[in-house]
C-alpha cells in the first residue's frame, strides 16, 4: 500500500462522485463520509466535482461544506447545493450545438441525443435513458432540444464502446466541442469548447486563494483527466478508465473499497 501521508495534507480536496467517492451501488459509504468531514473539520476545503446534473446532488448536500457549493457538469455549473441555485455557467452555444449534433449523425446515424440545461433536462423521443425521466423533461426533436444554451450536450449508441463513441465524435468535432466520457454505457457528453472539470476547479480555487499544489483530485473516468492533471497531486481509483491508471500520481484503493477515505485517513491522521 502506498504511503499516502508522505505528503503535506492538502488545503483543497476534490473528488469525483461516481466510480471513484460513490460506490456501484450508488451510495457513500459511513467511512468515506466521516473522512470527509474529518478532513474539514482539519481545515481542508472538499468540493465535489462531478458529471451529474445539478438535481443529483441534493442527496450528498451534508458533504459540500460551509462553502456549500459543487462543480457540475463536467464544469459547466457552479451550483450551491443546498439553495438549489446555479451560480455560474459555462454554456455551449445553441448553433454550435445544432451543427455539432447534425454533423455527428450525418456520420453515425444511430445515434441519440439528449441535452441538460442548467434547469432542464431535454432529449429527443427515442433517446434510451437509463435513469427515470425528470419531471417537466422536454421530449422534442433536435431543432427543438437546441433551442436554447446548454451545460451538456448528451450523445448515446445502441451498440458502441463509450472509448468507440468518444474517438468518433472528436474525430467528427474537430475542436469545436469539448468532448469526454464518464463509464456511461455508450454515452459521450459534450461540453462548451474550453469547458472541463478542471477550468471550473482552478477558478473555484483561486477565490479560496489556494494554488493548483495546494490540491488533490481523485477520479476514475477519462472526464476526469483534465482535473487530475491539473492537481497538484492526483489519485486514480484502483477501478479506473486504464488511460487514468497510466497518467495519475498515485493509483488508490477502489470506489467499493472505500479508497477516497483510505486517503484521506492517512493523510488527516495528524
Amino acid at each position: 500500500m502506498p504511503d499516502f501521508a508522505a505528503a503535506r495534507p492538502p488545503r483543497l480536496v476534490a473528488s469525483d462522485l461516481d466510480g471513484t467517492l460513490v460506490r456501484s451501488d450508488r451510495s457513500v459509504a459511513p467511512r468515506t463520509k466521516a473522512a470527509v468531514l474529518a478532513a474539514q473539520r482539519a481545515g481542508a476545503i472538499f468540493v465535489m466535482v462531478t458529471a451529474r446534473p445539478p438535481r443529483w446532488l441534493h442527496e450528498l448536500a451534508d458533504l459540500v461544506g460551509d462553502h456549500g457549493v459543487a462543480i457540475v457538469a463536467n464544469g459547466a455549473l457552479l451550483y450551491d447545493v443546498r439553495n438549489q441555485a446555479v451560480l455560474r455557467t459555462r454554456l455551449i452555444d445553441p448553433g454550435v450545438a445544432l451543427e455539432v449534433a447534425q454533423a455527428i449523425r450525418a456520420e453515425i446515424p444511430d445515434v441519440q441525443f439528449a441535452i441538460e440545461r442548467p434547469d432542464r433536462y431535454g432529449q429527443e423521443p427515442e433517446y434510451f435513458n437509463r435513469w427515470p425521466i425528470p419531471d417537466k423533461a422536454l421530449i422534442a426533436e433536435l431543432s427543438e432540444l437546441m433551442a436554447e444554451p446548454m451545460a451538456k450536450l448528451l450523445v448515446r449508441h445502441p451498440s458502441w464502446h463509450s472509448d468507440e463513441l468518444l474517438a468518433e465524435v472528436e474525430k467528427i468535432t474537430g475542436g469545436k466541442v469539448a468532448a469526454s466520457h464518464s463509464g456511461g454505457t455508450s454515452l459521450v457528453e459534450i461540453a462548451a469548447t474550453g469547458v472541463s472539470k478542471a477550468s471550473m476547479l482552478a477558478d473555484f480555487a483561486a477565490e479560496q486563494g489556494i494554488s493548483a499544489d495546494e490540491c488533490i483530485a481523485f477520479g476514475d473516468g477519462l472526464n476526469d483527466l483534465p482535473m487530475l492533471a491539473w492537481a497538484g497531486t492526483s489519485y486514480g481509483m484502483a477501478n479506473a478508465h486504464q488511460v487514468v491508471l497510466d497518467r495519475v500520481d498515485v493509483v488508490c484503493p477502489s470506489n467499493d473499497d472505500d479508497g477516497v477515505a483510505v486517503v484521506l485517513e492517512e493523510l488527516f491522521s495528524a
